[in-house]
């Protein structure tokens, strides 16, 4: 545990976070596979990689270095993306500089990266490093894993290679090439509540199967992969704006195949048809998404015409996370490693449960902080914390008169106060007979102190609940 002085300081500075959080967030958008190049050809990464700093927490922090007289110049936040160490070079790093948008968060994105063919591996992340303006580190952040293809699969998938299929609830991108060039590439992105084809931003779409048989009000979706000919959904992940129920087909030759019927794959050509309707497609029109009637085709009943702005190319992207406070914290060491909480295992029983706190980047200065009380923490791996539970009286309740339950936010805290939250929460519940309008106990008896410990064993061994939050 840390020093009790200093704990209590700690303390108070965390009760004060926790009334007026000040988060500073940064989010990575990236496809989850890459276009190997070859030769001197260089195949930019499509859709670029994103990267979004929101949070009130750069605000602050802004006003912090002003306050010190280095002027907002000082504050700018600048940056540097490229590939993780193996095979990366100085010619595959590219220098940031973040826009602040009408939403108030900071966009910036990686137009100029590729991997090239002399890098031989398989999988690869990406690495950003940011700074503010004045030379100070703000941190290291890395990406997901990325899987390098050659090019787009021509043949049939197999749901045996699952790396290259498309699930249902994944997510993804959508972009279109007219005339296969690169400088008109437009991405499907939603702003201001409308679907837009854009030049620079796009979205990340959740990709739903739905069931064909319902109603389109109802439209329950379902598990599975996606096939050529099924009904989905896409749901932009960053403002909920939905298209309504579209039919995906498989494009060939600027036709719009409606027999096909075969998984989809990363990087394929295909067309959106609106559910119901007389040949309509979802169609871009220089920034605008229109819909396109399509031509039948007089000798091939199962074909149908496109234009060019109803060719779409699908591929899954990934999104990660980082947040962490430092508005509380004197810190002078970057913030990074950044943990990410994966999830929790609780274990024991007794009067000592413990707690397995699971993800990524731990490392042996950090504590877990149920709300403003902390735990003793074990660092056990990169992967794995273990603490143990504290009891319910913390925070000023005690177990036998326990009503109802208790919600607390987990936090990880570095040894030097900087806070890195999380979606998770922790929850005491009180036993069934201890709910509001019911007896609790109608005749205490002789030996209540060990009835009340058998029963205080069997509550924290069973009655701890673990969930996180949406």
């Amino acid at each position: 545990r840390s020093d009790p002085y200093q704990a209590s300081l700690l303390q108070d500075s965390v009760r004060r976070y926790l009334q007026l959080p000040a988060d500073q967030t940064v989010l990575i958008l990236h496809a989850k596979v890459a276009q190997k190049s070859y030769g001197n050809e260089k195949r930019f990464f499509c859709p670029p990689p994103c990267v979004y700093l929101s949070g009130p927490g750069w605000k602050l922090k802004q006003e912090q270095i002003k306050a010190r007289e280095l002027g907002e110049a000082g504050f700018r936040v600048c940056g540097y993306m490229g590939l993780d160490s193996m095979g990366s070079s100085l010619m595959e790093t590219q220098k940031l500089s973040f826009e602040e948008q009408p939403d108030a968060k900071g966009f910036s994105c990686a137009k100029a990266l590729y991997i090239s063919d002399t890098d031989k591996r398989k999988h690869f992340r990406l690495v950003l490093k940011l700074f503010f303006s004045n030379g100070q580190e703000i941190g290291t952040f890395h990406s997901k894993l990325i899987k390098v293809i050659s090019k787009p699969s021509q043949k049939k998938q197999s749901l045996k290679n699952t790396d290259l299929c498309i699930s249902s609830g994944s997510k993804v991108s959508l972009f279109n090439r007219l005339r296969s060039q690169t400088v008109s590439t437009r991405y499907l992105s939603v702003e201001g509540g409308a679907f837009i084809a854009s030049a620079r931003q796009w979205a990340a779409f959740t990709l739903h199967l739905a069931d064909e048989r319902c109603a389109r009000s109802e439209f329950p979706l379902r598990e599975g992969y996606i096939r050529y000919g099924s009904v989905v959904q896409l749901v932009c992940t960053a403002s909920g704006v939905t298209l309504p129920p579209l039919i995906i087909r498989k494009v060939m030759k600027q036709y719009a195949m409606l027999d096909v019927d075969e998984p989809i794959s990363q990087l394929h050509k295909c067309a959106f048809q609106f559910q119901g309707s007389d040949r309509m497609y979802l169609c871009l029109s220089t920034d605008k998404v229109i819909q396109f009637q399509a031509s039948p085709c007089p000798k091939e009943a199962n074909r149908e015409l496109l234009n060019d702005g109803s060719c779409w190319t699908i591929i899954s992207t990934e999104t990660v996370e980082y947040t962490f406070s430092e508005s509380l914290a004197c810190v002078r060491e970057p913030v990074s490693p950044v943990p990410l909480i994966a999830a929790l295992q609780l274990t024991g029983g007794g009067d000592v449960a413990m707690l397995e706190v699971q993800g990524e980047y731990f490392h042996a200065h950090l504590k877990v902080w149920f709300g403003d009380v902390e735990a003793e923490t074990m660092y056990r791996s990169p992967k794995s914390l273990v603490c143990v539970v504290p009891d319910v009286s913390a925070f000023g309740s005690d177990w036998r008169w326990l009503r109802y339950p208790i919600t607390v936010p987990l936090l990880l805290i570095r040894d030097d106060g900087l806070i890195y939250s999380s979606s998770f929460t922790f929850t005491y519940t009180p036993e069934q007979s201890c709910i509001p309008g019911q007896q609790v106990l109608s005749d205490v008896p002789q030996d209540s102190d060990k009835l009340l410990d058998s029963i205080h064993q069997e509550f924290t061994r069973t009655n701890f609940h673990l969930f996180m939050q949406t």
